[in-house]
């Protein structure tokens, strides 16, 4: 069995093991407020991955039976990365919440594979990668709509989502074990890094890559979409005539309208909800020792994973085929869905 001392040992840590016990110790004299304050956000988080797990599972059903699943491969994977996520909420803050005493080799893999929340942060950096995939399909097909039809195929499609999951595996799970460690029964994740430096440039590197470039690609790809699809909408209103298909385009250009706006709304929501928590590891990389830390930490925890509930809410409202495929479960709101649901596919296949 891998003893503490051996586990540190074998890291070469940039921590002495007088600094870890000083920090062992901290952890000791915590406050029982603080220890309130962490039970009751360990207590919401893990309903929010309750809500989001039954969320996301009935967003997925709503795809599948608009026949949309297909057809937006990257928007079905988010859903599928967000479940992910919303599960692993569940099992590890129920965990966490048992109050397991990590020791020995057992202790050490529990830190590792629960405590480090690295399942959750696959899911949720997948999405993100994914969510700038999205957007960059959406921008081929509205503003490079032949090039697109020509040049982009299924296989690109798929592996587009399928890199969002095997290279996020990759990363998070390198990360963790190079960085987390279970010592005196309790687990440091994420924490224990070879030097000051490596931590500054992977903080650096993760903000630029996971944030600001995603943000640009989401702002710079929307904007140009939008300002495609307006003017599409001006140019079919100028020539609308009767009796031809206009109609008919102009029903197809509202359903990739919805896309569109679902899409955005799920990006802004990312954009609003990943801010506090990157502003306060920028923090903690300029002042270490910055007051009320952890109750931001937990403040900024609960916001991140409000996300992934939140997502399936604007799929449910804003994506018209899954709003009506959920409608059509609700008995009295059955025949009035099938109508819509039978118009939406009538002006698909056309």
């Amino acid at each position: 069995m891998l003893e503490e001392s051996v586990i540190v040992a074998h890291l070469s840590v940039a921590m002495t093991t007088t600094e870890v016990t000083q920090i062992t110790t901290e952890n000791s004299l915590t406050s029982s407020l603080l220890l309130d304050v962490k039970f009751y956000v360990e207590s919401a988080v893990m309903v929010l991955g309750l809500v989001g797990t039954a969320a996301n599972a009935l967003i997925l059903y709503g795809l599948v039976a608009s026949r949309q699943h297909k057809k937006h491969v990257l928007i079905f994977n988010q859903n599928a990365l967000d479940l992910f996520s919303s599960f692993f909420l569940v099992v590890t803050y129920a965990v966490k919440l048992c109050s397991i005493r990590l020791t020995g080799s057992l202790g050490y893999w529990l830190c590792v594979m629960v405590y480090s929340d690295v399942f959750i942060w696959w899911g949720i950096t997948g999405s993100t990668i994914n969510l700038a995939s999205i957007t960059v399909e959406r921008y081929l097909k509205v503003v490079h709509p032949v090039w697109s039809k020509k040049k982009l195929r299924s296989w690109m499609i798929y592996s587009a989502a399928g890199f969002a999951w095997i290279f996020c595996a990759v990363y998070d799970f390198a990360l963790v074990a190079m960085t987390t460690v279970a010592i005196d029964g309790t687990c440091y994740a994420n924490v224990i890094w070879q030097n000051e430096t490596a931590r500054v440039i992977h903080f650096i590197w993760y903000f630029m890559s996971f944030y600001v470039i995603v943000l640009l690609i989401f702002t710079l790809g929307y904007w140009r979409i939008l300002t495609v699809i307006r003017r599409q909408a001006r140019v079919m209103a100028g020539y609308r005539v009767p009796g031809s298909n206009t109609g008919q385009t102009m029903q197809l250009s509202l359903v990739e309208s919805s896309v569109v706006k679902t899409m955005i709304l799920v990006s802004a929501l990312f954009a609003i909800s990943q801010l506090p928590g990157h502003i306060f590891y920028l923090l903690m990389n300029v002042n270490p020792n910055l007051a009320f830390a952890d109750v931001a930490y937990f403040t900024t925890l609960f916001i991140a994973f409000l996300y992934i509930c939140a997502n399936p809410f604007i799929y449910a409202i804003k994506f018209d085929p899954v709003e009506q495929a959920i409608l059509r479960l609700i008995p009295c709101r059955r025949s009035i869905s099938d109508q819509a649901h039978e118009s939406i596919e009538l002006a698909q296949l056309v």
